[in-house]
């Protein structure tokens, strides 16, 4: 069984590639059971352990196994790790324990890059990136692979951090950080929420019209980057309507405050790609593409991965 590093799972993983591979995917299907999700009662808080397994029907079989530790911030480490055991399907036998940080961080941002393609307007420009983690540079590069991407903006709740993450783009975009949320917020063409916030970060009320708003923090119900009303606005899709009704806290929670109903959901990504579903219904409208991911993602990216090693030996 082959160890493969982070390093190479970043060298593998080109954004255009990894996006079609996740579409094909997508369109295609794969068996994924609903991922299994332990909270851990940890001495300096809480903590969620993820298990998601994925196969396809007569292929690759792979598993994720995913340690999310929010307070690792306060140590100045990642909130994620985890590995990938991908096998092979014929025999079972397994193929590669795959650094699972960074092919989670990639896909991820590669699956809203995708559920953009689909959804956010052809000519949208600015990006407005709301957070500073490890997977707020993923959504930059992602989201400029498949959008004319010329502006970036950057908030996050430590404007030290958003600084640094604006100035590693200033050579690539018109990059800067801003500290006014809700200025930022309307002048944006695309918004991607990549927070671990448990309050609403984005206002209904501040979304002008043409905006795609990218939701990818929040996985559990408890979880929030919205308030009601960017819900209620919205062309609301998400990544599966598993997800979206089990961990989804921005939809569970505007159904709560009676805001929102899960039947108003308009597809979700494969409904979108295999054209079951349409997207954005005009220019004005506004998207929104609620992800907390799926097991199929992490299979997709973990073949891509692996098949890519295989041609450069």
């Amino acid at each position: 069984m082959r160890i493969i590093t982070a390093e190479q799972v970043s060298a593998s993983l080109a954004w255009p590639a990894l996006v079609e591979r996740l579409a094909t995917t997508f369109r295609e299907g794969v068996e994924s059971p609903p991922r299994h999700h332990h909270a851990m009662h940890r001495p300096d808080g809480e903590a969620t352990m993820l298990l998601m397994p994925a196969w396809e029907r007569a292929g690759y079989i792979g598993v994720k196994m995913v340690n999310v530790f929010p307070q690792n911030a306060d140590h100045g480490l990642p909130a994620i790790a985890g590995v990938y055991l991908l096998s092979e399907g014929a025999h079972g036998r397994p193929l590669a324990c795959i650094d699972g940080s960074e092919l989670t961080r990639r896909r991820t941002a590669a699956a809203s890059a995708l559920a953009a393609r689909e959804l956010a307007r052809d000519d949208a420009a600015t990006l407005l990136v709301v957070g500073t983690g490890k997977l707020a540079p993923m959504v930059i590069e992602a989201h400029a692979a498949v959008r004319p991407i010329t502006r970036v903006r950057v908030w996050g709740r430590n404007p030290a951090k958003a600084e640094r993450l604006a100035a590693d783009y200033a050579d690539r975009f018109d990059s800067a950080a801003v500290t006014d949320l809700e200025a930022a917020t309307r002048e944006a063409d695309i918004i991607s929420c990549v927070t671990l916030s448990s309050e609403p970060l984005i206002r209904g009320d501040w979304l002008a019209p043409g905006t795609h708003l990218d939701l990818i923090g929040a996985f559990r119900p408890t979880m929030r980057e919205t308030d009601a009303e960017c819900l209620a606005r919205s062309e609301v899709f998400v990544d599966t309507y598993a997800g979206a009704r089990g961990e989804a806290g921005d939809i569970l929670q505007a159904v709560d405050e009676g805001r929102f109903a899960f039947d108003a959901i308009r597809g979700e990504l494969a409904e979108l790609l295999r054209g079951e579903r349409t997207g954005r219904s005009s220019a004005d409208a506004i998207t929104l593409f609620k992800s907390v991911g799926a097991s199929l993602e992490d299979l997709a990216a973990a073949i891509e991965v692996w098949e890519r090693q295989e041609v450069r030996e």
